[in-house]
């Protein structure tokens, strides 16, 4: 038999148990990582991320994991659903609150469930439980955003929705250094390239790597002005707050790769990304002043030369972002699943994603098309 538990804060569940289940491999479901987002105030009710992490005990023993949480919103999800949002309202109905598996702010494809028994054995039980979570919330529907396929197949099978979407990521097929990555590209696409990184040099930027207890205290206060300028830019205050980033560094340092880019030794921007043990996640970025081209060369061109030296195979750079395939990252699938409580909403939606894969199909393939390499 196993049996359900909701968990209002990740703390009620014990750290070894949450991270023998899910690894620590895969940065972003980490214990660490989630806790740190709740302990420093990132996800809470007053920020409309309310934690409800599932737990499946059988004989006593836990043997799975989820994160959880009832939003009131759909802001950083990068799965976007305000039209249904809309269409809720117009037909005088809440479609928030609603429950969500996801990574808060963090559109990376993963594993979103930890486990020690069969999915088979775990999925329908998962299901209907949230199914009645929903019914008890009064959620409108449940949602597991970027999961990896396994988890997406076991879904499906369980008749939720399935919702393809796309993402540019660079593969690293044994290159020994950039220019034999550049080696692959036609001449054209190759020479921009090129005079993109050439133009970076010629205003004077120098670029620094820096990973684990490498980064200091100053190097943290100096990328967090930056990511904070991004948010302000546009009117709004970045998500994560300066404690949060300070907590990664504290208890994942190794999995932190900052680049700094500086003018006369003083720095002007920075990415931050996480890794695992295959892949580099592109994930924060900030600049102080405009450079041509710095913004290629700090979150792209760098990040592509760190896998190479580490023998990462992938490098994920975040949503969104067609003028990544110009730059050699490839379209792939993404995948979002979704149980819609309501009878009426539910074929409608479901209609929906059908026509928008196919859709998104043919978008895709259009993409591929516009790589950079040559055809040999």
């Amino acid at each position: 038999m196993l049996s359900l538990k909701i968990h209002h804060q990740i703390s009620e569940i014990n750290q070894a148990d949450w991270n023998r289940l899910c690894g620590t491999d895969y940065p972003f479901l980490r214990y660490e990582f989630l806790h740190a987002l709740e302990a420093t105030g990132c996800v809470g009710p007053e920020q409309g991320w309310q934690p409800l992490h599932l737990s499946v005990e059988r004989a006593g023993e836990i043997v799975a994991v989820m994160p959880l949480y009832l939003k009131s919103h759909s802001w950083g999800e990068y799965v976007f659903d305000w039209a249904w949002a809309d269409a809720y309202q117009q037909h005088g109905m809440d479609y928030y609150p609603k429950l969500v598996t996801a990574i808060p702010f963090t559109p990376a494809q993963g594993p979103r469930l930890g486990h020690s028994i069969a999915l088979e054995e775990l999925a329908p039980t998962i299901t209907q439980g949230l199914k009645e979570l929903c019914q008890k919330t009064g959620a409108s529907g449940w949602h597991t955003l970027f999961p990896e396929p396994q988890i997406k197949n076991s879904l499906q099978d369980q008749q939720l929705l399935t919702r393809l979407g796309s993402q540019y990521h660079w593969f690293n097929n044994s290159f020994s250094c950039f220019d034999d990555f550049l080696a692959t590209f036609n001449s054209r696409k190759r020479k921009n390239l090129r005079k993109e990184r050439t133009k970076v040099q010629q205003q004077g930027v120098e670029l620094t790597t820096l990973s684990g207890h490498e980064i200091s205290d100053t190097a943290l206060q100096q990328f967090y002005r930056f990511y904070q300028m991004t948010y302000l830019k546009r009117g709004r205050q970045g998500y994560l707050t300066p404690e949060f980033f300070e907590q990664l560094r504290a208890q994942i340092p190794d999995q932190l790769v900052l680049v700094m880019a500086s003018v006369d030794q003083r720095p002007v921007a920075a990415a931050l990304s996480l890794r695992s043990d295959d892949t580099l996640y592109g994930r924060y970025w900030g600049c102080l002043e405009e450079y041509d081209s710095l913004h290629f060369e700090t979150c792209y061109y760098q990040g592509i030369e760190y896998c190479i030296r580490e023998g990462l195979t992938r490098f994920d750079p975040g949503a969104q972002g067609e003028h990544k395939i110009q730059r050699g990252f490839q379209p792939v699938e993404t995948w979002s699943c979704h149980w819609i409580q309501d009878n009426d909403f539910r074929p409608a939606i479901a209609r929906f994603l059908n026509e928008e894969e196919q859709a998104m199909r043919a978008q895709i393939t259009e993409l591929t098309g516009w790589l950079p390499f040559r055809q040999d």
